[in-house]
């Protein structure tokens, strides 16, 4: 895919841990800010072509398909609705959770989202002139939130993701 966006953060638990947490799909509205439900929708709960699909508060759902599993270490969700595409202003989009070992008793969580605009130039220059920021802010949101989710065992408020936000800026 053409574009990427992608956040890195140290998470103080070992990896071990933060992949039992991590494989776990139904936990994504703990997590993903404005997801608040999610439903597995295949007999398979983990792994490779496992689904889950996530809410908004609109009550928009949102499908995800595991196309790549990569045992303790992450997996490539593909993000479409139903048996249809991407979402606009996707033509194709896939989110990336990857974790690595960061020292003793951390993990390092890489979350990324890569995707290919929709409606040619005018995808691209939306893409550049005012998405860019935005995807990019989005992607360390969910990273600053998964952090404090895994360390915490408590949901992300948009009170508490504010001063996440905050402290990040801040080197805390």
């Amino acid at each position: 895919m053409k574009h990427e966006a992608t956040a890195r953060v140290v998470i103080n638990m070992p990896r071990e841990d933060a992949w039992n947490l991590l494989k776990d799909l139904s936990l994504a509205h703990h997590y993903v800010p404005g997801i608040t439900r999610t439903e597995i929708t295949t007999d398979k709960a983990e792994g490779l072509g496992a689904s889950r699909r996530v809410y908004q508060a609109s009550g928009k759902g949102l499908d995800e398909t595991v196309t790549e599993w990569n045992e303790g270490h992450g997996f490539l969700i593909r993000l479409h609705k139903d048996d249809k595409g991407a979402p606009p202003p996707f033509a194709k989009a896939a989110f990336r959770y990857r974790i690595d070992d960061a020292g003793h008793d951390c993990t390092a969580l890489t979350t990324s989202l890569m995707f290919d605009m929709r409606w040619g130039v005018a995808g691209r220059l939306l893409y550049e002139r005012l998405l860019h920021k935005v995807f990019r802010g989005v992607i360390r949101d969910v990273a600053l939130s998964m952090k404090q989710y895994y360390e915490t065992g408590e949901s992300v408020s948009p009170a508490q993701l504010k001063q996440l936000r905050i402290d990040a800026t801040q080197g805390a």
